[in-house]
């Protein structure tokens, strides 16, 4: 599945952003998908994830209550709807797709390793 990421740029503190990702090349529903993020010189870093249905999502603890995740299916489209945007949530964002509709605990998600596809990353800049 190829996967493109959209919608960064440059937002004020407490401002807000969706990114969006669009897969096509594969069945859509076959996937969770997760967002990711990575600054220069740290790992990258487990923000969220949705299921193959949308029914089941888990995010980060710094994140949790300010982001969401959900995905149109019809569409082939996963969105991250960022409020309350904070100088820290600067980073590069990058979908990744995990094949399979089994659903696991939160943990489970958080590896990279477990995601065999990648969009390109989009820039989210915070300033405060």
């Amino acid at each position: 599945v190829q996967l493109q990421a959209s919608g960064g740029g440059l937002v004020q503190s407490g401002g807000s952003l969706r990114l969006s990702c669009a897969a096509s090349g594969r069945t859509f529903t076959n996937y969770a998908m997760g967002w990711f993020r990575q600054t220069p010189g740290k790992e990258r870093e487990f923000v969220a994830v949705v299921t193959w249905s949308g029914d089941t999502t888990y995010y980060v603890d710094s994140v949790r209550g300010r982001f969401t995740i959900s995905r149109d299916n019809a569409k082939n489209t996963v969105y991250l709807q960022m409020n309350s945007l904070r100088p820290e949530d600067t980073a590069v964002y990058y979908c990744a797709a995990m094949s399979g509709r089994r659903l696991y605990s939160d943990s489970y998600y958080y590896r990279q390793s477990r995601y065999g596809y990648w969009g390109q990353g989009t820039q989210v800049t915070v300033s405060s």
